[in-house]
C-alpha cells in the first residue's frame, strides 16, 4: 500500500485518507489477536472498512468539482516525469544541450527502452527535492528547453524512432533572458515542428 501523505491532503479528500489511516492501524493490530474469534472480528472490520473506502472514493472522484480537479492536478505528491520514466522505461539514457546556448534542466529528454523496444522520451522535470526544483525552475521551461526537445524529436524522426512525450509544465520561463534568446519563436517553432 502506498504512504498516505497526512500534509496535503485537499478537503474533500480528508475523509477517505482518514478512513485509510484507520484501516492502516486496525491492520496492524490483528496480529495482536488473543484468539481466533477476536482475529476474524479485526478481519471483519478490515473488509467493511476497505468496502466503505472503496465507495467513499467511488462517490467522491465520480462528481469532482473543477476546482478539485485543479487540486489534484497541481497535488505535491503527484507523480513526476521522472517515477513514469523510472516505473515504464529501462535502459534511461539522457540528452543535453540546444547546439545553441546551454542545457535547460526543466525539459529532460532521452532514449529509452520500453518492452524491448527503443523510444524517445521528453517530459517536463520539475524536480522532488527544494534543491532540484530551484535547479529545474519549478519546470519553467527556457527557450534552451523548447530547442533540446526539437532536436531530440527530429533525431527520433530521422531514425524512425517512437515519441513518447509528458506535459507536466506551469508554462515557459517569464523573464527577460528567455525573452531575449527568443522564446516566443522558439515556442512556435517547437509547436510546429512537433505537430506536423
Amino acid at each position: 500500500m502506498a504512504t498516505i501523505d497526512k500534509i496535503n491532503v485537499p478537503d474533500f479528500e480528508r475523509p477517505i485518507v482518514e478512513l485509510e489511516l484507520a484501516l492502516e492501524e486496525l491492520r496492524n493490530t490483528v496480529h495482536l489477536a488473543r484468539t481466533d474469534e477476536e482475529r476474524e472480528a479485526k478481519e471483519e472490520q478490515i473488509a467493511d472498512l476497505s468496502k466503505q473506502i472503496d465507495r467513499m472514493i467511488d462517490q467522491t472522484f465520480s462528481s469532482l468539482k473543477p476546482w478539485q480537479i485543479v487540486q489534484l492536478a497541481r497535488h505535491p505528491s503527484r507523480p513526476l516525469f521522472t517515477d513514469h520514466v523510472q516505473n515504464i522505461a529501462d535502459d534511461w539514457l539522457e540528452l543535453y544541450g540546444d547546439r545553441a546556448y546551454g542545457d535547460d534542466p526543466a525539459i529532460a529528454c532521452g532514449y529509452a527502452s520500453i518492452d524491448g523496444r527503443k523510444v524517445m522520451i521528453v517530459g517536463n522535470r520539475k524536480g522532488k527535492t527544494l534543491a532540484e526544483r530551484v535547479k529545474c525552475n519549478f519546470g519553467c521551461a527556457h527557450p534552451e528547453g523548447y530547442r533540446k526537445a526539437m532536436l531530440k524529436t527530429q533525431l527520433a524522426e530521422k531514425t524512425g524512432t517512437p515519441i513518447i512525450t509528458f506535459i507536466n509544465t506551469p508554462g515557459a520561463y517569464p523573464g527577460v533572458g528567455a525573452e531575449e534568446r527568443g522564446q516566443s519563436m522558439v515556442i512556435a517553432e517547437s509547436i510546429r515542428n512537433m505537430t506536423g
